[in-house]
């Protein structure tokens, strides 16, 4: 199964809340912090809202 690490790169000052509650979602809390994900659609959907944020690397398990 492939894993995702999704990283933080951008803040999240001035975006809509929604936003800010989709990375606190992911399991972030702070600027640069790396996160690992399984592969799935309800973390593709909230990678989708917040793509402008982060960066997204695919991991073999």
């Amino acid at each position: 199964m492939t894993e995702l690490r999704i990283t933080w790169v951008k803040s999240g000052i001035g975006y809509a809340e929604d936003q800010k509650r989709t990375l606190k979602a992911l399991g972030f809390s702070r600027l640069n912090q790396s996160v690992t994900h399984g592969d799935c659609a309800s973390i593709r959907g909230m990678i989708t809202k917040v793509r402008h944020l982060v960066k997204v690397e695919e991991v073999s398990s």
